[in-house]
C-alpha cells in the first residue's frame, strides 16, 4: 500500500484534531478581527497550498462579502513590485512553511503594517515564524509528495478563517466534517474497481464550479503528478466556451457535482458531454440523485450535504482514485519522478 492511500485514509482523525486544537485560537484570532476589520484578503500560496487558496477565495467572498485576491508571488520577486497592502489581511498558506516565495509576500506585508496569518502544517517553519497569527494544520508528518491531508486541512482552516471574519459558519457544523469524510473514505473499494477503466488513460478534463472549483484544480494535479495523466481543470462555464471541442466518443471527464445553486450549470454541461457520447464520471451525493441518471459512471456519497460543506468529502474519493489509478499503472504515487517534497520558488 502506498503512503498516500495511508495518508487518505488518515484525514477524518487529522481533520477532527484540527478542529479541537485550532478552535480555541481562532475565537482569539476572531476578537482581534473585531476590531480591525479587513478592507481586503489576499491569499498567497503554491502548490496544492494554491488550490486550497482558490477555495478560500470562494468561501470568504460568498460567506463574508470581503473581496479576496489571490497574490501573484512574481510580482514581487521578480518584477520587484511592491504593493500596497494598506487595511489588507495577508494569509500565507504552505504545508512545509518554507516556500521562499510566500515567506518573502508574508515578511513584505507584515513590515508594511498589514495584519498577517500563516497556515501551516509545520509549527517550527520559517511562516510560523513571520506571521503575526498562525493556525496549524495537524495532519501529523506527511510522507508522500503527492499532498493529501494538508489540503483538507487547509481546507478546513479556510472554513475557520470565515468563521472569525463573521462568516455564518457555525463550528458545530465544522465538527461534523470528519465523519463525513469517514463517509466518503467508505467508497474506497468501489473507487479502487473503477480505477481498473482508467488505466490506460493519459488524458482528461476535471470540471468543477464555485465552491468545488478549486477541487477541479487538485483532482487535476493529483493526476498529473501521480499519474502522469494531461489533467486539464475547467469551470463548466469556461469548458462551454471552447474547450468543449476537444471532446469525442469516450474521452474522459470528471464532474465535482453537488446540488444547490452550482447544479443547473454543472447538469447543462454534462447533458452536452452526453450527447457527444464522453465519458462523465460524477462526484456527488445523495443530496443530487439527477446527477445519477445523467453521468455515464457516479460516485456518490451515501449522504446529503449542503454545498458549502462539500469540498472536503468531494475531494477524498478523488483522492482514492488517483492513489489507486497510479498503481494500475505501475506508479509509485509517494515518489514522483522529478520531484520533491518541499519546492523552492522565486
Amino acid at each position: 500500500m502506498s503512503r498516500m492511500l495511508e495518508e487518505i485514509r488518515q484525514q477524518p482523525e487529522r481533520l477532527e484534531r484540527t478542529l479541537r486544537n485550532e478552535l480555541k485560537r481562532v475565537e482569539r484570532f476572531k476578537r482581534i478581527i473585531g476590531k480591525r476589520r479587513p478592507a481586503l484578503v489576499v491569499l498567497v500560496a503554491r502548490g496544492t497550498s494554491d488550490n486550497a487558496a482558490l477555495f478560500g477565495r470562494y468561501l470568504l467572498e460568498i460567506t463574508t462579502r470581503i473581496p479576496v485576491s489571490l497574490a501573484a508571488p512574481s510580482i514581487y520577486t521578480l518584477y520587484n513590485t511592491r504593493v500596497n497592502f494598506h487595511e489588507a489581511l495577508v494569509v500565507a498558506i504552505s504545508q512545509s512553511g518554507e516556500s521562499t516565495d510566500t515567506n518573502l509576500i508574508l515578511q513584505e506585508a507584515r513590515q508594511q503594517g498589514a495584519l498577517t496569518v500563516g497556515i501551516t502544517n509545520e509549527a517550527s517553519s520559517s511562516l510560523a515564524r513571520l506571521a503575526q497569527q498562525v493556525f496549524l494544520v495537524h495532519a501529523g508528518k506527511e510522507k508522500s509528495v503527492a499532498a493529501t491531508k494538508t489540503y483538507t486541512g487547509q481546507v478546513l482552516i479556510l472554513y475557520l478563517l470565515a468563521y472569525a471574519l463573521g462568516a455564518r459558519i457555525r463550528p458545530d457544523d465544522l465538527a461534523r466534517l470528519p465523519d463525513r469524510a469517514a463517509l466518503a473514505l467508505r467508497l474506497e473499494p468501489e473507487i479502487a474497481a473503477l480505477s481498473e477503466r482508467f488505466r490506460f488513460m493519459d488524458h482528461c478534463v476535471v470540471m468543477g464550479r464555485g465552491l468545488n472549483y478549486a477541487n477541479a484544480f487538485e483532482f487535476a494535479l493529483k493526476l498529473m503528478e501521480t499519474c502522469y495523466v494531461v489533467a486539464e481543470r475547467f469551470s463548466s462555464a469556461d469548458f462551454l466556451h471552447g474547450p468543449i471541442a476537444l471532446v469525442e466518443p469516450s474521452f474522459p471527464v470528471f464532474v465535482f457535482a453537488p446540488s444547490g445553486v452550482t447544479w443547473t450549470p454543472v447538469r447543462e454541461a454534462i447533458q452536452k458531454l452526453k450527447s457527444l457520447k464522453a465519458e462523465t464520471v460524477v462526484i456527488t451525493d445523495s443530496s443530487n440523485m439527477p446527477a445519477a441518471e445523467i453521468g455515464t459512471r457516479v460516485i456518490r456519497l451515501p449522504q446529503r450535504l449542503p454545498e458549502l460543506y462539500t469540498p472536503i468529502p468531494y475531494i477524498i474519493p478523488a483522492q482514492i482514485l488517483a492513489a489507486y489509478l497510479a498503481a494500475q499503472k505501475g506508479l509509485n504515487p509517494d515518489l514522483p519522478r522529478t520531484l520533491t517534497k518541499v519546492t523552492l520558488t522565486l
